[in-house]
């Protein structure tokens, strides 16, 4: 297996203690068998005891091995002994004027990330968090002026996901079917705090055990990952995860890029759109979606758009524009309504869906590129944001 592409920062390594009992949370079908194992179980019967422990943690949300009702006494005290079902902490829940539910969430180490619920007609979407802050200080992004911190666990992400259908009381009832057409929590995107190609076997594992037909069991079209351009972890997550893909795009030259996304300047637009032509085609996905946020004489005029009709040319996509979530301190102003559905016209007469997003949940700092844990939030001034976004 190919090394991971990392990050140019340090992150604190995850501490656990030593010696405890290990949290099936996270765990690969693989991993869980290998620690059934462990503790005695024979090889002939590993993959049974791995199925019946995965239903009841992944499709049922028991989180007390006594109400595993199928699995001996004996055998019931050995997984007490030796593991533990555990999520991440909700430390508050805020819920917006739409409906918007925004979770601040503790992990271990006393870390905090966000997670967020928006609900719409007919699905409900979880925006996931991947890492504890982020370190790739898009201008425009409010967690882009967080530190980044450490990368999230496969459970910890998986966490997120099985938090919020708690919250929602979405585990299904003993005998009743598991029908995903009808949830409540729909669908899973890849776009809270963090880069998640930075974090890659996680968010890989995590979306595994999501997608398993026999726990959470969301298709892997009902999961978007959204990237900023780690261009070498493109190929591998249509190979290794399959789901649908987004990515930051929000210029289109490199002058304007540079500085909305500097990784930009490590994989610049051509090197982009290059690995992102053979995306759909390695996953069979119908398309990818750009995200272009709107700011006000920046990135939003006619030429911006033309342009990206040009740079889009043989990519099956659609293009979300984004009206830009203000956030105290912000160097840029939302562009103006009348401008931004210019700016789709332009895209749509050029054949590219390109709908203009709502903005959900600004009253609770929830809406997109706004999520920043709140012991880490604004302590910049707008002179010294607006300095380090070179403007």
């Amino acid at each position: 297996m190919q090394a991971p592409v990392t990050q140019d920062v340090h992150t604190i390594p995850r501490r656990l203690p030593e010696g405890g009992p290990v949290n099936l949370v996270g765990l690969t079908r693989n991993a869980l068998r290998d620690a059934l194992v462990g503790i005695g179980v024979s090889e002939k019967q590993a993959k049974m005891r791995v199925n019946q422990v995965w239903q009841w943690v992944y499709h049922w949300g028991v989180r007390d091995f006594d109400a595993m009702t199928n699995l001996a006494k004996g055998f019931r005290a050995d997984l007490a002994e030796h593991f533990t079902i555990e999520l991440p902490e909700v430390v508050s829940r805020q819920v917006s004027s739409d409906g918007t539910r925004k979770y601040l969430v503790r992990i271990a180490g006393g870390h905090e990330v966000e997670t967020v619920y928006i609900p719409e007609e007919g699905r409900g979407t979880l925006c996931v968090s991947s890492q504890v802050g982020c370190t790739l200080t898009c201008s425009f992004c409010h967690t882009g002026t967080q530190r980044l911190v450490r990368n999230l666990t496969a459970g910890e992400i998986v966490g997120q996901v099985m938090l919020a259908r708690d919250d929602l009381g979405e585990w299904p009832e003993r005998g009743a079917a598991n029908d995903p057409t009808g949830r409540l929590l729909s669908n899973i995107v890849l776009m809270g705090m963090g880069e998640p190609l930075y974090n890659f076997e996680n968010v890989r594992d995590a979306m595994r055990i999501v997608m398993d037909g026999e726990g959470i069991a969301l298709g892997r079209r009902r999961i978007t990952l959204s990237t900023s351009g780690v261009v070498p972890e493109i190929a591998r997550t249509a190979e290794e995860i399959g789901c649908l893909l987004a990515v930051s795009f929000h210029a289109t030259t490199d002058e304007v890029r540079d500085r909305l996304v500097p990784i930009n300047k490590r994989w610049n637009i051509a090197t982009l759109l290059d690995a992102l032509r053979e995306y759909p085609k390695a996953t069979n996905s119908e398309r990818i979606t750009f995200e272009y946020v709107m700011l006000d004489g920046v990135n939003d005029s006619d030429a911006d758009a033309h342009r990206l009709v040009e740079l889009l040319d043989g990519i099956p996509a659609k293009v979300n524009l984004i009206p830009f979530n203000e956030w105290p301190g912000a160097p840029y102003r939302r562009s103006s309504n009348n401008r931004i559905r210019a700016f789709a016209t332009i895209l749509m007469q050029a054949g590219y869906a390109s709908p203009i997003r709502t903005p959900r949940g600004e009253d609770i700092m929830a809406a997109c590129g706004q999520l920043k844990s709140a012991t880490e939030r604004a302590r910049k001034s707008r002179a010294q944001i607006a300095a380090e976004a070179g403007l």
